[in-house]
């Protein structure tokens, strides 16, 4: 019985062939657009993650502390308390991390050493960079080359320049690839740095790199001494600690013993993009409302293309009770025929998707998305997405059968056949 009802819907939908494909070729230009604009939100989505996750620390110990003192004193007292503060006017004092040292060889205790790979402490300054009549403001953060390597791999990131040099060069610098362009700077040119506090420093570009975040290629790195001078700060005091974790992915408990311990606020490189990440969730809400509409209004080509067949075939289907299939029958015959043309559009489309996806891919621009910046369009391959969005696709192209399915099943047979001329 099964094979009989398949043959007479495919006899139903290759009789309006050109109906049929008109509506297949709907359902797959959708599927492809809805997978290509997944692919491609869900691709920047993992480029960005891969990207911080590779350049950016895991955890910044930054240097708020923990325990301020409070803004009411008199929070938790009783009523009868009094405080009385006379000339309590000062200096804002700048958020640094105290006596670094001690707290980067917490690290190599036996709970933290296995979790923590690397750990960079950093001096930033927002400064005046000039060079001849060229002029940008922009962040100089001073590191330990070595420390900040094995954080960011600024080494392999190098455009020209190197390593060797920056170290053996007094007040060198490595420049990000966007301020290198804005200013245009080349390898060993004299760039003039002014500080807030006003005294000015000649500095020489000794290398050149980009990491392909938007936010680092916008500065420019020093030495951490140099930082240091720059920044009004004494040895033993920096603005942060990066550190490079096993597991950046789940590093939130880690970030909050670390906190208890080092009595400074730390913050994950989650915490860092909560607003980019959201960002990105809220686009992918959106791109799934898109799944939903996009397949509704194919669901409502395969319902035209059933409600056609019904009124042209009502005499056959009459014929097809009279010889004892019943109702419920004839509703899985139209929902198979929804069924197939969904299933035929939608794999169309995902051939279709993977085509497009790999045209964007292979597109030699450079595109600056959002906070990044890549050749190309950073597209997603995860099939998941593929069978999910081709999945609703089917489902909504079988659910739109229903209707037109139950008005079918409804027919009699005797009041369709006195009517018809036979």
């Amino acid at each position: 019985m099964l094979k009989t009802l398949f043959d007479i819907a495919m006899r139903h939908l290759l009789g309006r062939r050109r109906q049929t494909l008109t509506t297949i070729f709907g359902v797959a230009i959708s599927t492809m657009v809805l997978i290509t604009t997944n692919s491609l939100t869900r691709g920047l989505l993992d480029s960005f993650i891969e990207t911080i996750v590779n350049v950016a620390p895991h955890i910044t110990v930054k240097g708020e502390k923990m325990r301020p003192m409070p803004v009411n004193l008199l929070e938790g007292q009783s009523a009868s308390d009094v405080a009385i503060i006379e000339n309590n006017i000062q200096k804002q004092e700048k958020e640094e991390v105290q006596n670094y040292r001690q707290i980067l060889s917490l690290f190599s205790l036996p709970q933290y050493e296995k979790q923590v790979l690397a750990a960079s402490p950093y001096v930033e300054s927002q400064v005046m960079a000039v060079k001849g009549s060229r002029n940008q403001p922009l962040l100089l953060k001073g590191v330990m080359i070595e420390k900040e390597d094995a954080i960011s791999g600024i080494r392999k990131k190098l455009l020209s320049g190197d390593i060797d040099t920056f170290q053996k060069t007094h007040n060198a610098l490595l420049v990000g690839r966007t301020v290198a362009r804005d200013m245009n700077l080349k390898l060993n040119d004299e760039v003039i740095i002014i500080p807030a506090s006003g005294q000015s420093r000649q500095c020489k570009v000794a290398g050149i790199f980009f990491s392909g975040v938007n936010a680092v290629d916008n500065s420019v790195f020093v030495s951490l001494k140099l930082g240091q001078i720059i920044e009004g700060l004494p040895a033993n005091k920096v603005s942060g600690i990066a550190l490079k974790v096993v597991d950046p992915l789940d590093n939130s408990q880690l970030a909050r013993d670390l906190e208890k311990i080092t009595g400074y606020r730390c913050l994950t490189w989650q915490e860092e993009n909560a607003s980019v990440l959201s960002l990105f969730a809220r686009i992918g809400y959106i791109v799934f409302s898109l799944v939903a509409f996009v397949g509704i209004v194919s669901g409502f080509g395969v319902a035209n293309i059933l409600v056609t067949t019904v009124f042209e075939k009502s005499r056959d289907i009459a014929i097809m009770k009279s010889l004892g299939f019943s109702a419920l029958q004839l509703v899985g015959m139209f929902v198979l025929e929804g069924f197939m043309v969904g299933l035929a559009g939608a794999l169309t489309g995902g051939v279709l998707a993977i085509g497009s996806i790999n045209l964007f891919a292979s597109l030699p621009i450079e595109s600056s998305q959002g906070p990044l910046t890549q050749k190309g369009f950073s597209m997603s391959y995860n099939p998941v997405y593929f069978l999910l969005i081709i999945g609703i696709t089917v489902l909504i192209s079988t659910v739109a059968a229903i209707l037109p399915s139950a008005r079918a099943a409804k027919l009699e047979p005797v009041s369709v056949l006195r009517d018809s001329s036979l």
